[in-house]
Order: C-alpha cells, then sequence, then structure tokens
C-alpha cells in the first residue's frame, strides 16, 4: 500500500493542490485495482488432498501437524500414550488426542468391529468433563469393560488423576502436570472381561470417535460489535458455541486458533477483526441458518484442517460448502454466500464510455461448460464413508452442447444428502450461466458499486467479480452472470437415501469364493434369436459381510480385462453379456467384495470347456442399428447447430464495437434510395500475461431492396500457457425475397496439454418457399491419451417445413475399451453396389432385406433356413428340418 500512497500523493498534490480526500481516493482506487478478485467462478478440478469431516488413521508419535474439527466428525485421534497393568496385564490404557481447541463433546456413540455401538453416560471420577460405558460391554454389576473419559481442552482443564494414580508404579507414567491444556483428548480404559472379548470372540477394539468440534466465535452475537446481539466477546472462548454454519467456521479460520500461552497461530490465517469484512460474513452466516422448505438450515458443513494446509485450499472448503466465493474488497477478507440479492444499480449505454475497450462473452464455449454432473457426500448413515449424490444432468444441455461432458465435485464437508444435492444443483447451473463480460463504466457508476453486487446489463442478472481502477481512476467491472433462479428450490430433489450397512455377524475370515468356475451359455431372445454369454459359478457364502462377488475375464491369447459383479453372493450364480462375443474361449477369476473391508484375494484362473455359441444375425444387427443411428443423430445435430448459430456469431463479432486491443476498422459505405454496397474490416489484437490473440473480419454486402448478398469471413487466433487456437469461418449468403442460398467453410485447428483437434466443415443450404436442401461434409481428427479418433461424414438433408428427409455415411477411425476400431455406416433407403456391366445385376439393401442374384460362400453362419414358397424350414439353431406338403 505504501507505494500506492505515495504515487496518490504526487498525483493530488499535482491535480487538487495536495487535497487530502483526492490523496485517499486515487492511491486507492491504485490500490483497488491491485487487490480487488472475487474466488474464481468456474469449478477447477480438486486437489489430491481431500478435505473432509472423517480423520480416517490413527496417528502415532510427536511429529504430527496440529489439527482440529469444525463442526462435526469422526476420528480415530492421535495416540500419546498406552499402559497395561494389573495381574496378566488384564487392563490397559490409551490416551488419544482428538482435537485441539476448546471442543464441544462427544456425540453418544462410536464405532468398534464395524459397528455402531451406544455411549451410557456415567458419573465422573476425576476432573474430565463426562464420562461414559460402551452398550455391550457393561456387566449385571454395571461396570464396563470398556471406559472413556473424555476432555473437551479448555483453559485450565485438570489431569487425569486416575491415570497418574494407575501408572505411578510402571516404567511408562502419566505424569501430573500432563494436563494437554487447550487439547481436546480422550483416555480410553479397557478391562479384558472374558465374556464380552475371549468368548465373543473378538480382539482389541479399534475405536471411531464422533466429535462435536470446536466451540467459535459468532459475531452475530457479540453485542459490542455493530450489528450485534449477546453475550459472545471475541476473547472469551467460554461465550463461544459449537456451530455448523460454515461461514462461521471461515470466519474463524481467518481468525485462527492461538496457542494458550504464546498466542501463537497454530491454525488458520491468525488474522484480527479490522481486516474482516464482517458485514458480509454477518450476510453469509444468516444464509446459511436460513431454513429451507423442508425445514433444515441452507447449508452446514463440517471439516477436519491441519496447521500444515493451504489457506486457499481449506477457505475454498468453506465456500463450496455454501456455494460461495471467497472475496478481497477494499483489502478485508469477506464472502459471497449462494444466495439470490437484489441488484443494486441498473447499467445503461450512458454508463459506459464509449472510448473504452469492452469485451463481451454472452455464452462460454462448450469446453468451459459441463452437461453432467457427479459428487459424493460423507454419509453418516454409511458410517462417515463417502456416497454417491445424485447426478445433474439435463438433456437439453447435452443436445446444445453436441456430446456429453461430465465432470465431478466432491462435497466431503458435507454430512447432510439432502444440503449436498442442493449444493450440486447449484453448481452445475452457476457452470450453466457462464456469460462474462469486461465492461468500462463511468467514475460516477463505478464508485457507487463494489465487487460481490448484483447488476442488470443488457435484461441480464450480472455478478462484479472484480473492481479495477488504473492511475487516471478509469473505472472497469469485470462480470459474470448470474441470476436468483439458480439458487430456487424448484426442480431440485432431495438428496439420496442411504441405507446403514447391516453390522457383520460372525464374519469368516474368507478371502474369496469357493468353488469358482466358468462356462459358456445363451440367453434366449424373441423368435428363438441367441446371444453368448458367460456363467459365472460359485458356493454361496454363509457369510454376510461379502457384498459383492467380482469377476475378471479375458479371451485367451489376449491381454484386455473385461470386469462384472454380482451384488447378490448368495445366488451362487452369475450371467454376464458384458464384451462377450462368439466363437472365443474365455478365462476368468473372481474375488470378493466386503464391508467392513478386509484382505481379499482371488481365484485361480478358469477356462471355459468350449468356445461361445454364435451370436445370432439379429441381436448383432440390432446393436451395430442402434450404434448407427445415435451416430446419425449426432451429425444431424452439428448439422442444426453449424447452419443455425453461426451467421449470428459472425454478426455478432461486427457489434462488439471497441472490443480490446482493437487497432484498425475501416468501412466503405454507399447507398442510393434501397440500394446499398459496403465493406467492413476490423482488425484486432490482444495480449494479456497469459492470452495473445488476433483477429482478421471482413463483411462484404450487396443489398437492392429484398435482395442481398453477403460474404463475411473471420481468421482468428490465439494462444495462452497452455492451448493454442486457429480457426477461419467464411460465409456466402444470396437471398431474394426470403428465397436463400448459403455456403459456410470453417477450419479450426486446436491444441492444448490434453490433446490435439483439426476440423474442416463445409455446408450448403437452400431455401425456397419452405423448401429447403442442406448438405455437410465434415472431416475431423483427434489426438488424446485415451486414443486416436478420425472421422469423416457425408449428410444430405431435405424436405419441407412439415417434414424432411435424410441421407449420408461416414467413415471413422474409434477407440473403444483402449482398442483402435474402425467402421463406416450408410443411411439411404436404398444402398446398391454395381460393378457397371449390365450381365451383372446389382447388390441392393431396401426396405430392410438385402438383395443379391449370385453368392458364392464358403462358410455360411446362420440360424433358421426357409423356402420362399414356405414348403421347408431348416432350424439350425434347434438341429430341426421341417417339410410342408
Amino acid at each position: 500500500m505504501a507505494i500506492f500512497t505515495g504515487i496518490a500523493t504526487a498525483i493530488a498534490g499535482a491535480l487538487f493542490g495536495g487535497s487530502a480526500l483526492a490523496t485517499s481516493l486515487i492511491g486507492g482506487a491504485l490500490a483497488f485495482g491491485a487487490k480487488f478478485a472475487v474466488g474464481k467462478l468456474t469449478q477447477q478440478k480438486q486437489g489430491k488432498q481431500k478435505h473432509t469431516a472423517v480423520q480416517g488413521e490413527i496417528q502415532f508419535g510427536g511429529d504430527v501437524p496440529v489439527g482440529t474439527l469444525y463442526g462435526v466428525g469422526k476420528t480415530k485421534g492421535q495416540r500419546a500414550f498406552y499402559a497395561k497393568w494389573d495381574k496378566g496385564n488384564k487392563r490397559n490404557a490409551e490416551v488419544f488426542i482428538l482435537a485441539n481447541g476448546w471442543c464441544d463433546g462427544l456425540e453418544p456413540y462410536v464405532y468398534m468391529y464395524g459397528e455402531k455401538y451406544n455411549l451410557v453416560a456415567q458419573a465422573t471420577i476425576g476432573n474430565e468433563v463426562a464420562r461414559y460405558g460402551v452398550q455391550g460391554f457393561i456387566d449385571g454389576d454395571g461396570n464396563s469393560a470398556i471406559s472413556i473419559r473424555f476432555y473437551d481442552g479448555r483453559p485450565g482443564q485438570g489431569v487425569d488423576q486416575r491415570l497418574v494414580d494407575v501408572t505411578a508404579n510402571l516404567g511408562n507414567k502419566w505424569k501430573a502436570t500432563s494436563k494437554l491444556s487447550g487439547m481436546c483428548y480422550v483416555v480410553v480404559e479397557r478391562y479384558y472381561h472374558l465374556e464380552f472379548f475371549r468368548d465373543a470372540g473378538k480382539g482389541k477394539p479399534d475405536i471411531d470417535f464422533v466429535l462435536r468440534g470446536l466451540r467459535e466465535y459468532d459475531p452475530r452475537k457479540d453485542s459490542t460489535l455493530a450489528g450485534g446481539s449477546g453475550t459472545q466477546r471475541l476473547n472469551t472462548p467460554s461465550t463461544w458455541v459449537h456451530t455448523k454454519n460454515p461461514a462461521v467456521h471461515r470466519l474463524n479460520y481467518q481468525l485462527g486458533l492461538r496457542a494458550l500461552v504464546s498466542g501463537r497461530t497454530l491454525i488458520g490465517e491468525g488474522k484480527s477483526l479490522g481486516q474482516i469484512d464482517l458485514a458480509t460474513y454477518f450476510v453469509a452466516m444468516n444464509v446459511c441458518d436460513t431454513l429451507r422448505a423442508n425445514g433444515k438450515k441452507t447449508y452446514e458443513c463440517s471439516l477436519f484442517v491441519s496447521g500444515d494446509d493451504d489457506h486457499t485450499e481449506v477457505l475454498k472448503q468453506f465456500d463450496d460448502a455454501m456455494a460461495g466465493y471467497g472475496l478481497n474488497r477494499r483489502g478485508l477478507s469477506g464472502v459471497i454466500p449462494g444466495a439470490p440479492q437484489i441488484p443494486v444499480k441498473d447499467l445503461t449505454a450512458a454508463d459506459i464510455p464509449i472510448d473504452r475497450a469492452k469485451d463481451v462473452q454472452f455464452r462460454p464455449s462448450a469446453f468451459e461448460r459441463f452437461n453432467h454432473l457427479s459428487g459424493q457426500f460423507t454419509s453418516i448413515e454409511s458410517m462417515w464413508n463417502p456416497e454417491s449424490l445424485k447426478p445433474v444432468y439435463v438433456n437439453a444441455d447435452i443436445a446444445a452442447d453436441g456430446r456429453n461432458r461430465q465432470t465431478s465435485i466432491d462435497f466431503l464437508q458435507v454430512t447432510d444428502p439432502d444440503i449436498a444435492q442442493y449444493l450440486l444443483n447449484i453448481r452445475y447451473r452457476q457452470n450453466r450461466m457462464g456469460g462474462k463480460a469486461t465492461v468500462p463504466v463511468s467514475r460516477c457508476f463505478g464508485l457507487a458499486v463494489q465487487e460481490g453486487e448484483w447488476i442488470t446489463w443488457r435484461g441480464k442478472t450480472w455478478l462484479i467479480s472484480e473492481w479495477r481502477a488504473d492511475e487516471r481512476l478509469r473505472i472497469t467491472l469485470v462480470l459474470s452472470e448470474t441470476s436468483a433462479a439458480i439458487y430456487d428450490d424448484d426442480g431440485i430433489e432431495p438428496g439420496p437415501i442411504v441405507v446403514p450397512p447391516t453390522p457383520p455377524i460372525n464374519p469368516s475370515l474368507l478371502s474369496t469364493v469357493q468353488n469358482f468356475n466358468v462356462a459358456v451359455g445363451m440367453i434366449n431372445g424373441a423368435q428363438g434369436y441367441d446371444t453368448p454369454a458367460l456363467v459365472f459359478t460359485w458356493t454361496p457364502p454363509d457369510d454376510p459381510t461379502i457384498t459383492a462377488v467380482r469377476f475378471v475375464y479375458q479371451i485367451e491369447g489376449t491381454t484386455e480385462i473385461f470386469e462384472d459383479q454380482c451384488t447378490s453372493p448368495e445366488d451362487g450364480s452369475f450371467r454376464t453379456t458384458k464384451n462377450v462375443v462368439s466363437g472365443k474361449v474365455y478365462n476368468a477369476r473372481a474375488t470378493i467384495t466386503t464391508v467392513p473391508d478386509r484382505l481379499r484375494t482371488f481365484t485361480p484362473w478358469m477356462t471355459t470347456a468350449q468356445p461361445t455359441g454364435l451370436q445370432t444375425l439379429l441381436t448383432g444387427l440390432k446393436e451395430l442399428q442402434d450404434d448407427a443411428l445415435n451416430r446419425f443423430k449426432e451429425l444431424q445435430q452439428e448439422m442444426d447447430e453449424f447452419f443455425r448459430p453461426r451467421l449470428v456469431e459472425l454478426l455478432d463479432a461486427f457489434s462488439l464495437e471497441g472490443a480490446v486491443g482493437q487497432i484498425e476498422r475501416q468501412q466503405i459505405v454507399a447507398t442510393i434510395g434501397d440500394a446499398l454496397a459496403q465493406i467492413t474490416e476490423e482488425r484486432r489484437v490482444r495480449v494479456s500475461e497469459n492470452e495473445a490473440m488476433a483477429q482478421l473480419l471482413t463483411y462484404l454486402q450487396a443489398s437492392l431492396g429484398t435482395t442481398h448478398a453477403r460474404l463475411i469471413t473471420e481468421e482468428t487466433v490465439r494462444a495462452t500457457t497452455d492451448s493454442a487456437l486457429a480457426s477461419s469461418i467464411t460465409t456466402l449468403d444470396a437471398e431474394v425475397d426470403g428465397n436463400l442460398a448459403r455456403l459456410i467453410a470453417e477450419e479450426t485447428a486446436r491444441a492444448d496439454g490434453d490433446g490435439a483437434l483439426a476440423s474442416s466443415i463445409s455446408g450448403v443450404s437452400a431455401d425456397f418457399n419452405g423448401r429447403f436442401a442442406q448438405g455437410l461434409v465434415k472431416f475431423e481428427a483427434v489426438a488424446a491419451p485415451t486414443g486416436v479418433d478420425a472421422r469423416f461424414s457425408v449428410l444430405l438433408r431435405a424436405g419441407t417445413s412439415q417434414s424432411f428427409k435424410v441421407s449420408g455415411f461416414y467413415v471413422e477411425l474409434y477407440t473403444e475399451g483402449g482398442v483402435q476400431k474402425s467402421r463406416m455406416a450408410v443411411q439411404a433407403d436404398q444402398f446398391l453396389v454395381t460393378s457397371g456391366n449390365s450381365r451383372h445385376y446389382p447388390l441392393v439393401f431396401e426396405d430392410g432385406e438385402l438383395k443379391l442374384a449370385v453368392a458364392n460362400i464358403g462358410t455360411v453362419n446362420a440360424g433358421l433356413l426357409q423356402s420362399l414358397n414356405g414348403k421347408m424350414k431348416i432350424d439350425l439353431n434347434n438341429g430341426t428340418i421341417e417339410i410342408f406338403s
């Protein structure tokens, strides 16, 4: 800030006679341009580290980073001490540190042996905050074989005197000074009760605790702050309360968890309230606590964090948990929650200086948008394991994008399925609402708004995602399209219903299925037609912890692996047609899936005694027909997209007056009456720190009344740090009284870190009095890590406004299951192949029949042969011959 203040003072002295107000304003404007930014609106790929409400492994030793829990989570803790005593070492105790800071308490249950056990509250015997026994481990006299003493980490907490006393004569002692102040921990004391351990066949329990984490400061309940009301105080932790509010979590993380003696920040950023934009936090906290139509709070989350975690990643978890974005406004840290706002102003043409550049993108490219979004959340019902949410997709979006574009985002910091499902839908809608604009505004307008607020412009609602000001106090707004409909409950289904797993009952030690074998089979279809299949068999296990049998199989002599599974292991058999082809010998092996997980092994490889049967003709043809029809539908979609939006996009390019980096625009126009002739040429260049772009646009038009002729070209090259694009689009139009002839040619070359694509498309279209004819020729080549694909296609379409006819063909190389394949398909009412010799009849496919005068065939694979007059029928599948008189 010092450098900006110095510059501002110099400017103010020169322009405003050293006015203090001017110095502050200009210095601030320069600082705003350097500091103002809202977190990215596009969903980035999540990092390798998964932040979640579960700490799933026991930590040992002293080299463990400081950690704590915001909200409620499951943890095994850090083992800090172990001792054993009494005759035969029948008693032992462990100390587990659960979190740093003053925590709220334990939930009334734990997990052991893959099951949930309720805690039974018992009278305290020392300085512990609470003491529990475990249901199912308490004898008839009320003595618990497992005793848990809980310390919440409050300042000045006392020592566990029981542990000090029982270890006083042991080599490993718990000292009277070991109070672990500022740490939440439990002492687990066990007595080896024969009934509960030996007779039940159970060993030492591995316990998962469910902890209500930090008590946190909520400024809304502090009457010493403007807008606050209550008894909470920032420097008095005893007044704080536990919460699952993501905005409260975020504020407390920014304030930081501090050491009791030194005051050093252990976890979080360690900021002061003076560095926090409390106004945005008040709004965000209230939004999170607002009840939705289902009676639940809008947003809740829980998260384990450590002192080694990256602040940006942790803050992003809290932001995602409330569908919001981080905010830096006037140097203050804040947050924008996922909720509708009332636009503060309407941006009009009068507010935009005409002499400054602007950049508008009303619709992002298909590569920036997704139409299929999936994700996971942490399910309490599933013993705090990740479970899948219902995927979000819209068929209309998939059709508009021309293909399925899928990605995922996990909400493992969220344990409520309805909230997680709501978040997944919001992130999908935010991604689809992808308009962006960089717009210069007048000082009057710019100083009246700030980043994070909503405005309206050109009939749409926009979020001010960035506020910039240069050294001349010229203000520019970076806008992102938004809408109140993003946060509407309508159309959002409840989250998935997760059925708690069945507790294991006397689990066996099976590591795989027994007596596994594989054989060939057939699945009977209509009219006696069959499909080859593999039949897997095994001895049904008497073990409820085995939840599935998994099969791995391959064609003998090949390396490609296929997989399938049976989720009913008690059936003892399973039949599959997945990746099973005719006339092949298969090798297969199996293993199991168990809950809880345990050591698993594969069975030995088994081989089918004979090859698979031959797939009957109609079944195979039906599959090929579906594939081809789907591909032709894709080609028609490409034709629709190619002709309809192309001209609009080209014309829009010329409507962007004062585009960013404009160098030159020339126009020649001549008119007499209804006659018009014009040539427009525009050259653009744009360079930033991470992008360079150049464009050349030309527009030729000749018009006379209702007669028009146009030629439009757009040539673009663009390079970023990880991608390059070169494209050329040419459109020719001739129109008389609504009768239109059009030709469009587009060539594109694109490369990035994930692959390379080159395409060339030519389209022709003619419309006359309600009748139309269209043609599209496309050649495309793609190289990517998943494979190398190429396709050449020709599609013709003609008709009227009431109906149309389509014909065409395509030739393609494609990758399926990691294997390169090729295909050619033709769509036509009549397909004909002729040698050109009048003595030889052609091969014709028409009306679903293949017609051929002469066939010279070595081997015939068939199902049914019958004469044209119905007198004789040979059923090759069933081995029968029928002759009718």
